[in-house]
């Protein structure tokens, strides 16, 4: 076949063939394809969009591009959860070991920060000695130990897709829905898990901004794992404002440990039970109230097992930052909004995030929140607290914050529900 043949079909709103498919994601991946012919293609994805039988086989593509994990020698079913994104989403650390204390696998894959939104890698990293690389064999052995593992994928995984989202990256095609769709289910089905529940962010601190686009997104991932034989179902939730009261990395994790041992904030914890009730539904089992796991303790057993079989002390004091700056009230009334995004670019210019995946981060960077929207404050109570190593840091992570928070004299907030949408 030829690129540009591909290419033009499919600049001209045509519908790709499965072997044109076949051809351009496999010789992409050998170098067969240039760059900026695939940039091309990807542009004209975006432009023009592709069918669901197109999806279904560039998803399909990618995955064969790589291996396919197998979990079968496992005594109990394997459910995963994917999170496009957001701002203070820290949902992975509780919700692994929770649903693992109720009879399930996790194999989790994750991934790192980039811009504005927090990485589940970084935040773990902050915990002493804990590793995210493992080997396939490292992570079956997790998987009996704790009963989930959480860590980066390898290499050989969906190969294809990994320098497909590089190339995106830098060429404007990355709000591609199938592209962004095929990019992550590739990965979740070459995982090998036996059930997927996507939450889907939608909201200013996430990548879709409206439900629309967010809908969109999450019927196009379902409709992949149907299609492939995996049990998948989608959850769309707010992020308008930061999920729970911490941002960061090492201050996540320690309110993660704060919901496995039955408190933390209610956002948090309403969103972890609800997603572990979806993932057991998906794998069968239905038994155990998750709620009762948080209660009992065998939720925090799970987490200091995973953490230390992961060479992580789950004992060790995390990092703390050595400058703290703290936003008080400019005048009383009731929090009206707190917005995600202006809070997340904050977070991120204190350190806690990276500008490009090669950049390190703060582990003790990050914001506390003190107050949430629809909260009545007073003029001169602490806001927001603002932890970094370099001070320096400082006067740009506070200038992100201008307009990002509102105070008025009475009202109520104008939010997303946290929980908006299912789609099956």
């Amino acid at each position: 076949m030829d690129a540009i043949d591909v290419i033009r079909a499919k600049r001209d709103g045509g519908t790709l063939t499965p072997d044109q498919i076949d051809w351009a994601v496999d010789a992409y991946t050998r170098g067969a394809i240039a760059e900026e012919q695939m940039a091309a293609l990807a542009m004209a994805i975006l432009l023009n969009g592709m069918t669901r039988a197109e999806v279904a086989r560039w998803t399909d593509a990618m995955i064969r591009s790589g291996e396919r994990m197998d979990w079968s020698s496992l005594d109990r079913p394997t459910t995963d959860k994917h999170s496009t994104g957001g701002v203070g989403d820290k949902i992975t650390l509780p919700l692994a070991p929770l649903v693992a204390a109720c009879g399930a696998a996790v194999p989790q894959l994750s991934g790192r920060g980039l811009g504005h939104t927090g990485g589940t890698l970084d935040k773990l990293e902050s915990i002493p000695g804990w590793r995210a690389s493992l080997s396939n064999t490292e992570m079956l052995d997790v998987l009996r130990t704790a009963g989930a593992v959480v860590c980066a994928a390898g290499g050989g995984l969906a190969p294809a897709d990994r320098k497909l989202y590089a190339l995106r990256d830098v060429t404007g095609t990355v709000e591609s829905i199938p592209l962004i769709a095929s990019s992550i289910m590739s990965k979740k089905i070459a995982e090998g898990t036996g059930a997927l529940v996507l939450d889907v962010k939608v909201g200013s601190g996430a990548f879709m901004k409206t439900v629309e686009n967010a809908r969109e997104l999450a019927e196009t991932m379902v409709a992949i794992g149907t299609d492939n034989g995996l049990r998948t179902t989608a959850l769309l939730t707010a992020m308008d404002r930061p999920l729970g009261n911490a941002v960061g990395n090492a201050v996540e994790v320690a309110e993660s440990v704060e919901v496995l041992a039955g408190g933390g904030p209610p956002d948090v914890v309403e969103l972890t039970l609800t997603l572990a009730r979806e993932m057991l539904a998906a794998a069968g089992l239905t038994d155990k109230d998750p709620a009762d796991a948080l209660k009992d303790g065998s939720a925090m057993d799970v987490w200091r097992r995973m953490i230390t079989a992961q060479g992580g002390d789950p004992d060790a004091p995390l990092p703390s930052a050595r400058e703290n700056h703290t936003v008080t009230a400019p005048a009383s009334g009731v929090l009206t909004s707190l917005d995600a995004y202006g809070v997340g670019v904050a977070a991120w210019r204190l350190g806690a995030g990276r500008a490009r995946k090669e950049d390190p981060v703060s582990f003790a960077a990050g914001i506390t929140c003190h107050a949430k929207p629809g909260d009545t404050v007073t003029e001169g109570q602490p806001l927001l607290t603002l932890h970094t190593d370099d001070e320096t840091r400082l006067p740009r992570a506070l200038e992100s914050l201008d307009g990002a928070y509102e105070i008025e004299a009475s009202g109520t907030p104008t939010l997303h529900p946290l929980i908006i949408d299912r789609i099956v």
